[in-house]
């Protein structure tokens, strides 16, 4: 039924994923207007490029998760987004606590990051890569010229590494 873009068929899709996939674009975005912009452009996407997808590569819920955080990802690292983010007002009582988190450091990765400095330089790297800049493992291969498998299992190790440093 999606292949024949049937309209009801369009509406399942958004009425049973639209939340799933907001949830991978919110945290990504950190922004409730921005993150219903993308599910947007997501939906649009899917609708246009729904031939592509391919039932023996995996599964549809695969697929579409894909799509948004590739969209999400793509949203923050546009330029017209880390202009928006550069052109921040400061409040005219001086007052920046309420100001919005990209002038405030990311507390949360500060001790993560102390962490990673623990790890060997190769896993610190994917980690960096993979969890901190957005990139897939594919984009990580083909970026340090290793194989996926490696990258994969080099991820898996830090990150058990990770777990007994906690």
């Amino acid at each position: 039924m999606l292949e024949q873009r049937d309209d009801r068929a369009y509406s399942y899709l958004y009425d049973n994923y639209a939340a799933a996939l907001n949830g991978i674009i919110y945290p990504i975005v950190n922004d409730n207007e921005l993150a219903s912009d993308v599910l947007q452009e997501v939906f649009v996407n899917i609708w246009k490029k729904i031939d592509s997808y391919d039932s023996t590569k995996g599964r549809l819920f695969t697929w579409l998760l894909n799509i948004a955080k590739n969209a999400a990802i793509d949203k923050i690292r546009s330029k017209g987004y880390r202009n928006s983010k550069q052109n921040l007002s400061i409040p005219e009582n001086g007052d920046v606590s309420n100001a919005p988190s990209v002038l405030q450091p990311d507390i949360d990765n500060i001790g993560l990051k102390k962490l990673l400095l623990k790890l060997k330089d190769d896993y610190r790297t994917l980690i960096d890569l993979s969890y901190f800049q957005g990139f897939t493992h594919e984009e990580i291969s083909r970026l340090l010229n290793i194989p996926l498998g490696t990258v994969k299992t080099r991820i898996r190790s830090a990150l058990t590494q990770l777990k007994t440093m906690i």
